[in-house]
């Protein structure tokens, strides 16, 4: 009996990929490659979509710093039927908009049936800032990253929050091109680097799962919206998608224990091909994990795996990527479904 097949998907954060770099739409791919795979891990990015989700049995919820950690084999991930999930509110968040917030928590424990834990709310606004670097990428800092630790630290210690869902108050666009560039499909989403910063500042200090949802005032009416945008314009918060998401994301631990996955269990790894300079890609490629770059999926960075020195299958599409997937885990050589196989003397190492 083979053991269970199982993949990561990564689509990097905030550099503007041409699916997965909007709002949730890296799900669909998610969707078709948890049909494939046993096991799927991949990470907020891809499976986030405001109020829109889609629930995977087999399809756990790992935040980017984790991953980078996991891939390390540094960190298990120790799948879990539920968590108690802690919602951290940024001070900074005006009273009718944590309203609307509490509601949204409120109604995930009734409809979803979820387990929230009390909320907390910082003592000092986080006054987060947005920066774009050079390359386009969007990133930021946190004015009082003490705060926000202080008040994880109350959610797990007087909470009992085995999970942490994080809402802090962004400011509204100072750059408008960016924005209306972003909402039309064109353009990086100038919040996904900032939103990274949190969540990794509370999964490095607590080893927790955690991701994060941004407070702003709703934007007009435009009717030329992209529909990769659009499921961030269904509400006024963006929270939904988190608490389902780590409700169920996996505990991070550093000690063997039944059922908990390692990095040496993971069969292959789907990335963008320009995207291949993080830290999770760096560890794989010492390793016999299987390693497909997406063409077609371009993105702000141009960090192919030639550049690095990587072994990697690089397909047109993720609709190609699913077809080496699947005869990977067949046990095929994808090579022996093209047309023109090499001979074995052709393929002599020399």
């Amino acid at each position: 009996m083979p053991r269970p097949y199982t993949v990561i998907l990564i689509i990097p954060t905030g550099i503007g990929a041409a699916i997965g770099g909007y709002a949730g739409d890296g799900l669909p791919v998610a969707r078709a490659i948890a049909k494939v795979a046993d096991t799927l891990i991949t990470h907020p990015n891809v499976l986030n979509g405001a109020q829109l989700y889609w629930p995977m049995s087999n399809t756990l919820y790992v935040e980017g710093y984790a991953l980078d950690q996991f891939a390390a084999g540094t960190w298990g991930l120790q799948p879990v039927h539920r968590n108690r999930v802690g919602l951290l509110l940024d001070q900074a968040i005006e009273p009718e908009l944590r309203l609307r917030h509490l509601q949204v928590a409120d109604a995930a424990r009734a409809t979803l049936g979820l387990t929230l834990t009390d909320y907390i709310i910082t003592d000092a606004p986080l006054n987060v800032e947005l920066r774009t670097s050079s390359s386009g990428a969007s990133w930021g800092t946190i004015g009082n990253p003490d705060s926000l630790l202080r008040a994880a630290e109350r959610l797990i210690n007087e909470a009992k929050a085995e999970a942490i869902a994080v809402v802090a108050r962004f400011p509204e666009s100072e750059n408008s091109s960016i924005l209306e560039a972003y909402r039309h499909g064109q353009g990086v989403d100038p919040l996904a680097g900032a939103e990274a910063v949190i969540s990794h500042l509370i999964v490095r200090t607590f080893k927790i799962p955690c991701a994060h949802a941004p407070a702003l005032s709703p934007l007009p009416l435009d009717p030329e919206l992209s529909p990769r945008s659009a499921a961030e314009e269904l509400g006024y918060t963006f929270l939904p998608c988190v608490l389902v998401g780590l409700s169920r994301a996996p505990q991070l631990v550093t000690a063997a224990t039944s059922g908990t996955i390692w990095a040496d269990q993971v069969d292959a790894v789907v990335v963008p091909a320009t995207a291949c300079g993080g830290s999770a890609i760096i560890s794989f490629s010492h390793t016999a994990t299987e390693i497909i770059a997406v063409r077609e999926n371009q993105t702000r960075m141009q960090v192919s795996p030639e550049q690095l020195g990587i072994q990697a299958i690089q397909v047109n599409s993720y609709l190609e990527a699913l077809g080496v997937l699947v005869a990977h885990k067949a046990g095929v050589d994808p090579n022996a479904l093209r047309p023109n196989l090499l001979s074995l003397s052709e393929l002599k190492y020399y």
